[in-house]
């Protein structure tokens, strides 16, 4: 039996999920919930066998989530998408995700994964992986997306320098520098910016 935990804040596609993967004689939904937060918590107290996590959460989106929960629980993941953004990919993958799939994968094509991924395969869409292969490398520093995805977050740069461990100035200095290499004129396009590519 396959233990599985999902993830996702949309309530009519997280139950048709668990309504679906349920009728599979060999999964097991042990906890559904509605965000990363929640995620982490529901994988440290079930140690499933895979962990299915949406992309987009509010608070920890799926990768972040990923990261967090796979320093803490030995579990498979797979992460499922509507926004299949390549730079996204490239971010799962640096987190040791072991599926990527777009949210339009037929429920029995997405049981035949999580039997794969549980075995211990890795499997990547391969539309996206396609895309992945030609899209440009994210010009900005890893402060910079860190500054960058707090702002997407709506905090003011005062609240994201006090976050970050950071000067107030030093924020706005990496706002200014992002904003030069994305060629906007405002954080708030910057960070739209960086979201399309993935990179955030």
């Amino acid at each position: 039996m396959i233990r599985i935990v999902i993830a996702d804040d949309e309530e009519l596609i997280r139950g048709a999920l668990v309504a679906l993967l349920s009728l599979e004689p060999d999964i097991e939904v042990v906890a559904d919930v509605a965000d990363g937060e929640a995620a982490v918590a529901a994988a440290v107290a079930h140690r499933p066998d895979l962990t299915l996590l949406d992309l987009e959460m509010p608070g920890l989106d799926g990768v972040d989530a990923a990261r967090r929960l796979l320093r803490l629980v030995a579990t498979q993941v797979v992460i499922v998408t509507r926004h299949a953004r390549p730079g996204t990919l490239k971010r799962a993958l640096s987190a040791r995700v072991h599926g990527f799939v777009p949210k339009s994968t037929p429920a029995s094509e997405l049981a035949r994964i999580i039997r794969s991924v549980a075995a211990g395969e890795r499997y990547i869409d391969a539309r996206l992986a396609a895309s992945a292969l030609t899209e440009q490398e994210s010009p900005l520093t890893p402060r910079e997306i860190d500054v960058l995805r707090l702002t997407r977050d709506g905090l003011p740069t005062k609240n994201i320098a006090r976050q970050l461990g950071l000067a107030h100035g030093t924020v706005r200095n990496h706002l200014s520098s992002a904003m030069a290499k994305l060629n906007v004129d405002s954080r708030s396009a910057a960070a739209k910016i960086a979201w399309e590519h993935g990179w955030i």
